[in-house]
């Protein structure tokens, strides 16, 4: 199998015209390059559902995330999917933010907790653990309805489902 070059791929709207992610990448086995909005390579990463793993980038880093560049393979081979990552990333000419130092932020659910202002710190500090985790789900809740509501902005109608469960520990990652 070849690989083709970044360069050589079209950029495509990370959301399309009908305000859906990729839905044509759905299941599919891939590697992909995401941009942002003046086309810069931010993050190469690969999957087994690449319109899954692209809804939780858009999620995680919506800001960075207005192109993309897809590559579908058929064989899911995990040390063929590296090796064409490293070949991407050795194109590009320097890593990408998303593999280098932001790489958690990219591949990790939203820690809320580490956005908090300093009075939502003291009220989580002066909590009861039940308290903790009321409050935990409520700031997770409010950071969720400002990534919808920034991402409907910008024309996004795919519903995107959170697991309710990680806002309890403060975390938002999709289901």
């Amino acid at each position: 199998m070849s690989l083709p070059k970044l360069a050589a791929l079209d950029f495509l709207p990370y959301i399309d015209a009908e305000g859906l992610i990729c839905p044509a990448f759905n299941g599919k086995l891939g590697l992909y390059g995401i941009f942002d909005a003046n086309q810069t390579l931010c993050y190469v990463g690969y999957s087994r559902d690449v319109s899954k793993s692209l809804q939780q980038h858009l999620v995680r880093c919506p800001e960075q995330c207005h192109w993309v560049k897809v590559f579908l393979g058929d064989r899911p081979s995990r040390t063929l999917l590296e090796e064409m990552r490293a070949a991407w990333l050795t194109e590009n000419g320097t890593i990408p933010p998303g593999n280098g130092e932001a790489k958690s932020l990219w591949t990790q659910p939203i820690d809320i907790k580490q956005d908090l202002q300093p009075a939502e710190q003291e009220t989580l500090q002066q909590s009861t653990e039940l308290e903790m985790v009321k409050h935990l789900k409520n700031y997770a809740r409010q950071r969720e309805a400002a990534i919808k509501d920034y991402l409907i902005g910008r024309g996004l109608k795919t519903d995107l489902r959170f697991q309710p469960k990680l806002k309890e520990q403060g975390l938002l990652d999709l289901k």
